[in-house]
């Protein structure tokens, strides 16, 4: 790798697909305040994903709506008709 080209704070960190409670390790520069007690016994930083690769439809071959903190009831709350 070049030298000064990657951060500083590059490390392995937890992803966590929300949608399907599935977590893998990688390495990665985000910054998250929460962690996570991995497979290995270690702690490592926690990042929060709304979809990867386990629950995508183009990965799954499934066409499925994901609505994750209820997206479009806030929508549909939102742009009702008022009375």
């Amino acid at each position: 790798m070049k030298k000064g080209l990657h951060p500083a704070s590059y490390r392995f960190v937890v992803f966590k697909d929300m949608s399907n409670n599935t977590t893998f390790l990688s390495k990665s520069a985000a910054q998250s305040r929460e962690t996570i007690k991995w497979e290995d016994g270690n702690e490592y930083p926690l990042i929060k994903l709304e979809i990867s690769n386990t629950s995508h439809p183009f990965f799954t071959g499934k066409n499925v709506l994901v609505d994750t903190a209820g997206r479009i009831d806030k929508f549909k709350k939102r742009y009702e008709k008022k009375k």
